[in-house]
């Protein structure tokens, strides 16, 4: 995988990137104006950013696996140690599906009903692959969304969830939550050195 370096980085015209941040040069960032990323983040192959009028913001030491997107209107975050497993689908908006509207994004708003809503994606969420999260959902801290599950409801924090469409299925260690303060103070030696 090849990364793109730090003048190509400044050239796209992020509204904010942080340090040592990699992003492929297979990646597509759409409206870049509208997306923040924070340090030490990665974005892999094949992603697909694209921002609508709510933007995206994104952590530090994010990690964004290959194929994943994120796409809509509304605003989606994802915080700090957050990681999108691969073929991930972030929508902040959505289509309706009953057959009284049209649907995609070739017909006159006139003729369709789009659903827009903020996706929150937590600090140390951890989303399996395959898996998709509609609009208006919160992902709270810790939470981990087992692969090719299907997100239309709020995620607790530090739950465990997964299926179509996912349901809680117990609850998740904190213990991670030791090792971050140990791995930023060890960031933080790392890159004095």
């Amino acid at each position: 995988m090849a990364f793109l370096g730090q003048e190509e980085l400044d050239g796209i015209g992020f509204k904010y990137l942080g340090k040592k941040v990699l992003i492929s040069d297979k990646a597509s960032i759409h409206n870049p104006a509208q997306i923040e990323i924070g340090d030490f983040s990665r974005i892999d192959d094949f992603c697909v950013l694209s921002a609508g009028s709510g933007g995206i913001r994104i952590g530090r030491n994010v990690h964004i696996a290959v194929y994943t997107s994120l796409i809509g209107r509304g605003k989606i975050t994802i915080e700090d140690f957050a990681n999108l497993s691969s073929k991930v689908a972030v929508y902040s908006s959505n289509d309706d599906y009953s057959g009284e509207f049209m649907a995609n994004p070739t017909v006159d708003e006139r003729f369709t009903k789009v659903t827009h809503g903020d996706v929150f994606i937590g600090k140390h969420v951890i989303i399996g692959a395959g898996s998709v999260i509609l609009p208006n959902v919160q992902i709270e801290e810790g939470a981990c969304v087992g692969a090719l599950s299907l997100v239309k409801d709020d995620c607790q924090a530090f739950c465990i969830y997964g299926g179509v469409p996912a349901r809680f299925l117990k609850t998740r260690t904190r213990r991670l939550l030791e090792l971050e303060k140990e791995f930023l103070a060890y960031q933080s030696e790392d890159s004095s050195a």
